[in-house]
């Protein structure tokens, strides 16, 4: 089985995403631009090397939040009764992508090897079937804060990179918020 690994950015003062996340702001107001654009992204704009480094996960799991803007059942609003992800037809994950939801819904399979599946049993769950379909490769929690908290609640992360960016959001959402362990399974680099 491979580790359960996490790499997210975040604020100084803590935030991995800013606030008012909407379909135009999906990491919320300044979120792109504060948060991804100092470390992610070269001077055209293009992902960095280092990125690429991050896509070698056998399988992901992500929060609703970070699938989309869809809140309430799949079909509540009809602008995101067909909503297939931010990233258009081909995702950058290449991998299965396990989506915890409280609401059900069929797979979704991408150009480029990605299919998105709904879990609505859990974190436990979620890591399981990933874990099953990565094998010896690794399962990379993608986020977002939420998921990332409950993960890292329930100790279920083995290693979390995190790029701190030197610049503060002042609101949105929280990094280790309600995930305080006695003791954690979290590793530090060597």
């Amino acid at each position: 089985m491979g580790t359960v690994t996490c790499g997210m950015a975040v604020s100084l003062d803590g935030y991995a995403a800013g606030p008012d996340q909407s379909v135009e702001n999906p990491i919320g107001v300044d979120g792109v631009a504060k948060l991804m654009a100092p470390w992610m992204f070269d001077e055209a704009g293009q992902h960095d090397a280092e990125i690429a480094s991050l896509t070698t996960a056998g399988a992901y799991v992500m929060g609703r939040n970070m699938y989309g803007p869809v809140r309430g059942g799949w079909d509540d609003d009809e602008r995101f009764r067909d909503w297939r992800g931010w990233w258009g037809d081909e995702p950058p994950y290449h991998a299965p992508v396990f989506v915890l939801t409280h609401h059900p819904h069929d797979s979704i399979e991408m150009e480029g090897g990605t299919t998105f599946h709904f879990v609505t049993d859990g974190v436990e769950a979620a890591l399981r079937r990933a874990q099953e379909v990565a094998g010896d490769r690794p399962v990379d929690v993608s986020g977002g804060a939420s998921t990332v908290n409950q993960f890292l609640a329930a100790g279920l992360i083995d290693e979390l990179w995190l790029h701190v960016v030197p610049r503060t959001l002042g609101a949105g959402e929280r990094l280790f918020e309600g995930s305080d362990r006695s003791s954690s399974s979290c590793s530090s680099p060597a």
